[in-house]
């Protein structure tokens, strides 16, 4: 016992002295890399070409195999899609197995199979690779392409197309990606419901044809498998794939714009602005500046800590996140900076994102806050070396870039070499505040004139939705035309005030699809302001509103909820209004006339809307007709069409309306006016 105290005493002594004579005003000095020791692969060739990579895991009774064409991109032309097309249409049938059997089989196994515009993807447990590989081996060697399968990929890619219009995220990346690159990159091309009408079968064939060889190919094995079990199965299965001359390209490289250029894209009503700071950059795969680059990008916009997040987030409070990025690629690589702010500091958002790339280029970083970025990437490349498919992939990039065998292997020894002087080198190179793309999608009539400033030619470029250049024709207004003389002459066009005003109650039923499946939306209103909106599906009620003019009652699968007052309520006020624009007054919107434009090849009024609570959105009626044909505002927009006339009053039948990444078509299959509701019929209960 007392041994046992004198040896705690000891230790408690040593304790003391070793933190006596520690001098912690002094930061600790970083020791030498850690020593990385990344997996065993084993690589061969076959007899077709076809090479393989093989990284043997007999940890988990899984084997994955994935193969990647390593070829040049390729342009599309006015069939921009036909290659992402011919990938999903790979895993879509074969010769001898249609889609639902190839599915089942997959199912069956409990595996997972998919194909891409460059290759295939398989994955299973070890004990049904043979079964795998005889599936993909069928796929990749004997694909049918079917038709009818293409057509319905090309339904469902211009379905997703449509929401597009109303996202300002997709708009700015779509404007980004075109003026980055240019036309004549194949990088540079975006996919439109136009391009996807052009793909066809003919198209997809000839690309398979001529790419998919096996003599530009890898083929990447990961798993509970041998490389002399891999190389008897991939014998077996993929021997017979014959190779074949492939075509390389070669595409004007793009450069920086010689001053700042300035492109926009309108999202009619946002309340926010999508910015971003882009242009093209010489680093391919594994250059001597690579990882230098990758830590100064780190510190500007790379990580939750960075710079641009501390700035643009903590500092200023403009917005939840920014980002950078800086990308290496064997044609092009690209720096990007962005985020989303409200529109009031679009135009300070950029001062920032361009000051923080200025301070980089002029001012040392400390080396403290440099070694915690190092700290930070080290933990990042450790955690992704516990998956085995990281070594796969970093044994295809060695192979397919010509690196140096130990790349990876020496990676966090010349991350923990980059010094502040490097950064500051790399950031003169590859930073160029001077000579970028400024990239905003928003609203036209609250941020354009910010960004004028920051043009070099002093102007703003338009586009479209796709990254098109919109030309802004001249459409001249009807003289002495106003706000209200637009809504005349929208109420003169339906049918007139006076039949309006006539109308005492109205029901409605419609149709639209939602997850595949078909509901019934059911809308009754009647004067003053009542309102009862049911959605139903498959006879069943799933969601009901009930507004009385003064209490909303809402019931749907999570219970019955009421409000008597908040935006709710004043939307469900605003939803019971008939006519709305006979109202605007005594609701408290104000219109305004932005002007004429043309819309989608037609010309028309554009007016902005304000509701009393502040919020802002824009309608559009045909200068030809007087009808509206477009509503958008910040969180969904709607067209109109097929309008129908409905005892002297035109309604449209037919609605498409975008919100929340979805689009939803509705078609009204009966319209009532006047049918005897009784006000008893809205009493809540």
């Amino acid at each position: 016992m007392k041994n046992a105290f004198v040896s705690t005493l000891l230790l408690a002594l040593l304790a003391f002295s070793a933190s006596a004579q520690l001098d912690r005003s002094q930061q600790p000095q970083p020791g030498p890399a850690p020593v990385i020791r990344l997996g065993e692969f084993e690589s061969f060739t076959m007899d077709n070409g076809l090479r393989v990579i093989v990284v043997e895991n007999d940890k988990v009774p899984v084997v994955s195999f994935q193969m990647t064409l390593d070829i040049d991109p390729v342009m599309e032309g006015d069939a921009k899609g036909f290659v992402d097309l011919g990938g999903a249409l790979l895993r879509e049938g074969t010769a001898s197995r249609s889609k639902a059997e190839i599915d089942e089989q997959i199912d069956f196994i409990g595996a997972s199979l998919s194909t891409f515009s460059t290759g295939l993807f398989g994955s299973s447990l070890s004990r049904h690779t043979e079964t795998l590989l005889e599936l993909m081996s069928d796929i990749l060697l004997h694909p049918s392409f079917p038709e009818e399968e293409l057509q319905r990929l090309v339904t469902q890619n211009i379905s997703a197309l449509a929401t597009v219009r109303s996202d300002a995220n997709a708009m700015a990346r779509n404007v980004a990606t075109a003026v980055t690159y240019g036309p004549e990159h194949p990088y540079g091309e975006i996919t439109t419901e136009e391009s996807l009408r052009q793909v066809d079968i003919g198209r997809i064939q000839d690309y398979y044809k001529t790419y998919f060889r096996p003599n530009v190919a890898y083929m990447v094995v990961v798993g509970d498998i041998t490389a002399e079990r891999a190389r008897q199965l991939l014998e077996r299965y993929f021997s017979a794939w014959e190779p074949a001359e492939v075509p390389r390209h070669t595409y004007p490289t793009p450069q920086p714009p010689p001053g700042r250029r300035v492109a926009f894209a309108e999202r009619a009503g946002a309340i926010q602005s999508v910015v971003t700071v882009t242009y093209p950059v010489k680093l391919s795969p594994g250059h001597p500046d690579a990882i230098k680059a990758s830590v100064m990008n780190t510190i500007l916009g790379g990580s939750f800590t960075s710079r641009l997040m501390q700035n643009l987030r903590e500092d200023k409070g403009y917005t939840y996140g920014a980002r950078s990025g800086l990308s290496t690629d064997r044609l092009v690589g690209r720096f990007t900076a962005g985020t989303e702010v409200r529109n009031s500091v679009t135009d300070s958002t950029l001062v920032e994102i361009f000051s923080e790339m200025q301070r980089l280029i002029e001012e040392p970083i400390a080396a403290e806050d440099l070694q915690m970025i190092k700290n930070y990437m080290t933990g990042t490349f450790a955690r992704s070396l516990e998956s085995p498919r990281t070594m796969a992939g970093f044994a295809l990039n060695i192979a397919r870039y010509n690196l140096p065998e130990d790349y990876y292997a020496t990676y966090l020894e010349k991350l923990n070499d980059v010094s502040p002087e490097d950064i500051r080198e790399v950031a003169a190179t590859y930073l160029k505040p001077d000579n970028a793309v400024i990239v905003v999608a928003g609203n036209r009539d609250e941020v354009v004139d910010q960004l004028v400033r920051f043009s070099a030619t002093g102007e703003v470029e338009l586009f479209d939705a796709f990254g098109r250049p919109v030309v802004q024709e001249a459409v001249a207004m009807e003289a002495g035309m106003t706000a209200q003389g637009v809504i005349d002459r929208y109420i003169r066009a339906i049918g007139g005030r006076e039949r309006l005003e006539g109308v005492r109650d109205m029901s409605q039923e419609m149709s639209m699809a939602v997850m595949g499946q078909q509901a019934t939306i059911k809308t009754y209103q009647m004067t003053p302001g009542l309102l009862l909106a049911e959605t139903l599906m498959g006879g069943m009620s799933l969601s009901k509103q009930l507004f009385d003019g003064t209490k909303l009652v809402v019931t749907s699968p999570v219970g019955r909820q009421e409000f008597t007052e908040g935006p709710v309520v004043e939307q469900a006020r605003m939803q019971a209004v008939m006519f709305p624009e006979l109202k605007y007054g005594e609701m408290g919107v104000t219109a305004r006339l932005m002007g004429a434009e043309t819309l989608d090849g037609e010309s028309v009024y554009r007016l902005e809307l304000t509701n009393p609570d502040g919020n802002k959105s824009y309608d559009y009626y045909s200068m030809e007709t007087g009808l509206k044909i477009r509503s958008m505002g910040d969180q969904a927009s709607a067209s109109f069409g097929n309008y129908t006339e409905v005892q002297g009053i035109k309604m449209p039948f037919k609605m498409t309306q975008e919100a929340g990444g979805q689009v939803i078509e509705t078609t009204v299959v009966e319209v009532r006016i006047n049918s005897g509701l009784e006000r008893s019929f809205f009493t809540v209960d």
